[in-house]
């Protein structure tokens, strides 16, 4: 029964404050991961830029420790894209997408090119597990898998393989984010009793209902096609693991929104600091409608043809610009879709030094690949250097 109307404003609200957004939480990195659910890390910065805006006092070496332990593991997971997430959440999130990564995976042309279809990966799993019991590069494992196929695309069906597995990203030592993003990543099996029941019914369907609460507790209250879009998997199966105690609100537009019971709800007029998030930070992908947090006239200007989604400026909790570390490493650059009050600018010089520090002390070029965007044009009212000394 919907008992509450929330404006779009309540809603923006709601995902800062579950996100951390709103204030920074004292908490260690393993906690505040628990907390948003999963970090989007197919850039490995990425999670360490995403945490740094969420936890008080951030210390990049403690998600260092929390990934070496593997209490964090990296695998690919909802929107068949690489997450971090907490290892006592991996089985079931995994477990409630393997029918989307299966099809995208095993069911793609460039896999069956090699010769094999999806009951033969099935029939190579246990020996792909074996091999990886310790830690194989990709190089090693396509090696393997080279002997066993007949077909072309090797390199390319094998990947397919490899991020269908229940295979987790190892650290790499000398990496300055854990994980290598070149020739030397390197993955290993997830342990035994944390791999997911992929070909098993019951399993998925409990996997999905596990992922679908924490998806509320982290990003709600959220739609049926909110949920759907979070974890790419149909609307039908995301209603069949509803579950009855599950609160119903009024969306802003009449829509049914779900929630857990006790979601925190600060209210639309708690203000919000700027942020310098990411890139693909988590709140600009987990709802299908993504003006919660980015504005529809901006939503092509940061989520490129390619699929890239840049670093973004949140000013009053949306997005309002983008930023990127200076070309001559002075500093970031901070480009404004809109123009931006004196002392908006003021805070954002605080943030800007905070994170040319991080990235500074591990790797400054972390996103300078994707520099090229801002040289084909983005379409920025105003542009500022920050922290131009900075660190």
């Amino acid at each position: 029964m919907t008992t509450n109307s929330m404006s779009a404003q309540d809603l923006n609200r709601s995902t800062l404050a579950r996100q951390l957004l709103l204030d920074r939480a004292a908490v260690g990195a393993e906690e505040a991961l628990r907390r948003v659910v999963a970090l989007q890390a197919q850039q490995p910065a990425s999670p360490y830029v995403a945490l740094w805006n969420r936890v008080a006092g951030f210390e990049p070496a403690d998600l260092d420790a929390v990934f070496g332990d593997f209490r964090a593991v990296k695998s690919t997971l909802m929107r068949i894209t690489l997450h971090a997430v907490h290892v006592d959440d991996y089985r079931d999130f995994r477990a409630a997408v393997e029918p989307t990564v299966r099809g995208a995976r095993l069911g793609d042309p460039r896999f069956r090119a090699s010769g094999l279809v999806a009951e033969d990966a099935d029939a190579l799993l246990p020996e792909l597990l074996r091999l990886a019991e310790r830690p194989r590069t990709a190089g090693e494992l396509t090696e393997w898998f080279a002997g066993r196929a007949t077909g072309e695309k090797v390199v390319t069906a094998c990947r397919m393989l490899r991020q269908y597995a229940p295979l987790w990203h190892a650290p790499v030592a000398g990496s300055p984010w854990s994980y290598a993003s070149d020739k030397r990543q390197s993955f290993v099996a997830a342990e035994a009793g944390r791999r997911p029941g992929l070909r098993d019914p019951e399993a998925v369907e409990e996997g999905l209902r596990v992922l679908i609460r924490r998806y509320l507790a982290g990003f709600g209250p959220a739609s049926v096609a909110d949920m759907a879009q979070f974890a790419l998997v149909q609307k039908g199966r995301v209603r069949a693991v509803l579950d009855e105690d599950l609160e119903q609100l009024s969306g802003p537009g009449g829509e049914v929104l779900y929630d857990v019971p006790g979601g925190v709800l600060p209210g639309a007029e708690v203000p919000a600091p700027p942020r310098l998030l990411a890139m693909w930070d988590s709140i600009l992908l987990a709802y299908a409608d993504r003006g919660r947090v980015l504005p529809p006239e901006y939503r092509k200007h940061v989520t490129r043809v390619n699929g890239d989604v840049l670093p973004t400026v949140l000013v009053d909790g949306y997005v309002a610009g983008v930023w990127r570390i200076a070309a001559d490493g002075g500093g970031v650059e901070v480009g404004a879709f809109r123009p931006l009050p004196k002392r908006t600018w003021s805070d954002l010089e605080a943030e800007a030094q905070g994170v040319a520090r991080l990235l500074a002390e591990r790797d400054p070029g972390a996103y300078r690949r994707y520099d090229h965007w801002w040289e084909k044009g983005v379409p920025v009212v105003e542009t500022r250097v920050l922290a131009p000394g900075s660190p």
